[in-house]
């Protein structure tokens, strides 16, 4: 019964944190994308020490309840995105299909891979299973993105590649990809713009982190 008490408490704490960070980082301007999106100060590596702690098996149901904050979060918080996908005089609205597996791609499972982060407690120790874990959790959350990216954005390829600021680039990539390949690279890019540095962070603080006592695997 205690440890299922501080089993709770602990990955009810850290879910509470990976909240407010991700909350936090929301209203930082030079965090977010000014096209959507944004990364930042490795809020979900609360997570990823829940996964460590206690198992991927918790670690995959932690996520989840975290997928579903975030859901909320998109939808009552900020521009309230999510509730614009399903709003038929809405710019973002593309049919409810569409919003509807937006949803289930973007939140839901972009968010509860994150709960594979604890693949590597039992064959690494402590700092390098942290790491790895990050790293791999938010690769998984990046394709995810990708999938979603090239599904469902795919067609604002080219009118990305155009925009101020991505013209040198653009233009390569304009002139030697169209279709279903200009697609793919768009939301391997734009993607990658917030889940590069996301991943790069949190991996750093993932070394800060697994220098803590209290942060050890649970039986």
């Amino acid at each position: 019964m205690k440890n299922t008490a501080k089993k709770l408490t602990t990955s009810a704490v850290l879910i509470a944190l990976s909240t407010v960070l991700a909350i936090v980082c929301g209203y930082i301007p030079f965090l977010n994308l000014p096209f959507g999106g944004g990364f930042t100060i490795a809020s979900m590596l609360p997570i990823i020490v829940i996964a460590y702690m206690f198992g991927i098996r918790w670690g995959f149901f932690c996520s989840f309840l975290y997928s579903v904050i975030q859901l909320a979060l998109g939808a009552f918080v900020g521009s309230g995105y999510v509730l614009a996908l399903f709003s038929v005089n809405s710019d973002d609205f593309m049919g409810y299909r569409a919003a509807v597996f937006i949803v289930l791609l973007d939140y839901l499972l972009a968010y509860t891979v994150l709960g594979i982060g604890g693949i590597f407690r039992n064959s690494l120790s402590k700092t390098p299973a942290l790491i790895l874990g990050s790293v791999v959790a938010l690769s998984a959350r990046y394709l995810v993105h990708i999938v979603s990216g090239y599904i469902f954005f795919g067609t604002y390829a080219e009118w990305f590649f155009s925009q101020e600021g991505f013209y040198a680039i653009g233009n390569v990539i304009l002139s030697n990809f169209s279709g279903a390949a200009l697609g793919i690279i768009y939301s391997v890019f734009y993607n990658g713009l917030y889940m590069i540095p996301e991943i790069v962070i949190t991996a750093v603080a993932a070394l800060a982190v697994s220098r803590i006592p209290a942060i050890t695997k649970a039986n």
